[in-house]
């Protein structure tokens, strides 16, 4: 009369153990499809511009300046040309984007 008698609760299946984690590996899929997947394929078109480089494209830096490929030094950097006669060195990871190459100038005196 002390003690009343214990009544074993039913051990739930393999069901309830992935329903569980479902709501997890949706929200990883999501992630993938919405954030991973869009950044990798940015990363390697900006791989494949970048490696694309050539003497005289017109490009953009990371940090605004716009300048003209004058010389492809090696797999790491690039001179550029940022007004007439100045020349720098960038490293080719922080051109962010190649407009191509630049209209030839006219020169019709009329």
């Amino acid at each position: 009369m002390f003690i009343s008698e214990a009544y074993a609760q039913t051990v739930g299946g393999g069901t309830d153990g992935l329903m569980s984690f479902l709501p997890f590996i949706l929200i990883f899929v999501v992630f993938y499809f919405l954030l991973i997947r869009p950044q990798q394929k940015r990363a390697k078109e900006h791989k494949t511009m970048v490696e694309g480089l050539k003497r005289g494209d017109k490009v953009i830096t990371s940090g605004g300046i716009v300048a003209k490929v004058s010389k492809v030094i090696d797999d790491n950097e690039v001179e550029v040309e940022i007004a007439k006669d100045v020349k720098v060195k960038v490293i080719r990871s922080t051109i962010s984007q190649v407009q191509g190459k630049p209209a030839p100038a006219n020169d019709d005196k009329k």
